[in-house]
């Protein structure tokens, strides 16, 4: 029997090593980590309602359109088919309700198919040279779609209950 390459041996073991990853860690990064984009890009939209945990600020209150909103969705953004004002509130909310419901995967797979088709919009339609960044949103959301949010999430543990 021929022996094997030692640099060869090595280097499945290395690529076992890294097959052991949970993906339930993977997809948490994942979930926190896109979550937290579209958090804080909804966070720029309102006004009455702040709260970033890396910067330690928690504005609590009731939370409203800030006063740059719409002017952002007339002149920059832009979109066909929606007025600026409609386009402006339906952001603000998406951009703060599927973010949490990702966070703590509650209907994943649902709010990842959502922020993917808004992640197309914007890229369509508001920043076509985006596309790196986009992509790797595109990415995420493929993989929650797929492979759903693991075992850290609510999704996880319903799912359970139910069988």
């Amino acid at each position: 029997m021929p022996t094997q390459n030692p640099v060869i041996t090595r280097l499945s073991r290395l690529n076992q090593s890294f097959e052991r990853i949970p993906y339930s860690l993977v997809a948490f990064i994942a979930r926190f980590s896109i979550a937290a984009v579209f958090w804080k890009s909804g966070q720029t939209k309102i006004e009455g309602l702040a709260i970033d945990l890396a910067s330690g600020t928690f504005e609590l209150g009731w939370p409203r359109l800030a006063d740059s909103t719409i002017p952002l969705f007339q002149s920059e953004y832009r979109l066909p088919l929606l007025p600026p004002e409609l386009a402006a509130h339906l952001a603000a909310a998406a951009e703060h309700g599927f973010p949490l419901l990702i966070l703590f995967g509650l209907a994943t797979r649902f709010s990842a198919l959502a922020l993917l088709g808004m992640t197309l919009v914007i890229q369509l339609f508001v920043y076509p040279d985006a596309y790196p960044t986009h992509g790797t949103w595109i990415a995420i959301f493929l993989l929650l779609l797929a492979r759903g949010p693991g075992a850290f999430s609510i999704d996880h543990l319903l799912c359970r209950r139910l069988r």
